[in-house]
């Protein structure tokens, strides 16, 4: 969501409340349909304190989702770039062919999966260079100690890319429950309908606007910002970015990783040839 809808929302929701305040402000009693003024009061602090006290435990819980996922994407690419230099000590039968499978999983991960995870679509897909790259993997047998080195080192950082990439699509779906999103709804419209019950005719309308205005601009600032946290994959401001993974294929590009240029079984998307 751009941030210009998300202005449009809160500007339009807040109109909304403004209007109906106003509307039932025009037939409301002096003083507010309340007759005790203070227990009002007492009952709409009940309402909103549950109600902050839920949404803070969910914003925190949907901010550890959100930084679990960057903090994956950018883990994940640092480990290929490790791998990169780890396939260079393998045996010299698979070292370029395994070089250029890696880059393929990059490519995979910045043009394909980045964008099914902005749509929400990339459910249980498995990248298929993790395929490729271990069918390779079991073609030979390291003979030199350096080899044998390499060959372990390689297995314990492909179980660590892939707890990364664990960590990175987690939050494409999103954390928080639908039932939890029913009762953070229908908590702010029973906020919005008790607070229409303060409408004072006595009281200027400007007043009366600016309250129910407040109120509104808060909370639904604040859904939206959950809402921004549960969907950390999307292209407006804030959105994660392949940045980390592009930023490794383009030290690759430069050979600065390799020394050299590798043979690619992809295109520039990461599909196969």
């Amino acid at each position: 969501m751009s941030v210009l809808w998300a202005t449009l929302i809160v500007v339009a929701v807040a109109v909304v409340a403004i209007g109906a305040m106003l509307l039932v402000r025009s037939g409301a009693p002096e003083g507010s349909y309340f007759e005790d003024g203070d227990r009002a009061a007492g009952v709409f602090g009940v309402l909103a304190t549950g109600f902050a006290v839920l949404l803070g435990f969910v914003v925190f819980l949907a901010f550890e989702s959100f930084d679990t996922s960057r903090t994956g994407a950018e883990d994940e690419a640092d480990i290929v770039a490790l791998q990169l230099e780890t396939a260079q000590l393998l045996p010299t039968s698979i070292r370029a062919r395994m070089s250029g499978e890696l880059v393929c999983y990059a490519r995979f991960v910045a043009h394909q999966e980045w964008p099914r995870m902005e749509r929400g679509a990339l459910g249980d897909g498995l990248n298929p260079w993790t395929v490729v790259m271990f069918d390779t993997l079991r073609t030979v047998e390291p003979r030199s100690a350096s080899e044998q080195a390499a060959y372990g080192k390689w297995l314990d950082q492909r179980s660590d890319r892939q707890s990364a990439r664990i960590d990175r699509v987690h939050g494409a779906e999103g954390v928080i429950p639908a039932p939890l999103w029913i009762v953070l709804f229908l908590t702010a419209i029973v906020i919005f309908g008790f607070m229409l019950l303060f409408a004072d005719s006595g009281e200027r309308a400007f007043v009366q606007a600016t309250m129910m205005g407040g109120v509104a601009v808060v909370i639904t600032s604040m859904l939206l910002l959950l809402w921004f946290l549960d969907n950390p994959y999307h292209g407006g401001l804030g959105g994660l970015r392949p940045t980390a993974m592009e930023r490794t294929l383009e030290i690759v590009d430069q050979g600065q990783l390799v020394g050299g240029k590798i043979p690619l079984p992809c295109r520039a998307d990461g599909t196969s040839r």
